[in-house]
């Protein structure tokens, strides 16, 4: 299948800037990851912008899991909070 112009800057943008991971998104697309390295290489934006945005996805990834162990972590304070207060004489 011939993907057009449009659909590899698209996927390639996704790669950059979506936080998800490469393999995630090459199998969304129906792509193999090594069609979507290549695209990378290829069509990777370039100039001053291209940079913060890859800044942008990785500080969204960090925040992601930094929002994921404080849920967990609020879970297991509440379920010791339920605990304690069962305890009581």
């Amino acid at each position: 299948m011939k993907h057009t112009e449009d659909f590899k800057r698209e996927a390639v943008r996704l790669a950059l800037s979506s936080g998800l991971s490469r393999t995630r998104i090459a199998a969304d697309l129906g792509i193999g990851k090594s069609t979507l390295g290549k695209w990378r290489v290829d069509y990777r934006p370039t100039g001053p912008t291209s940079e913060p945005q890859g800044d942008l996805a990785r500080e969204n990834e960090r925040l992601r899991l930094e929002n994921r162990i404080l849920r967990e972590e609020r879970e297991i304070l509440k379920k010791a909070t339920q605990f304690f207060a069962s305890q009581k004489p």
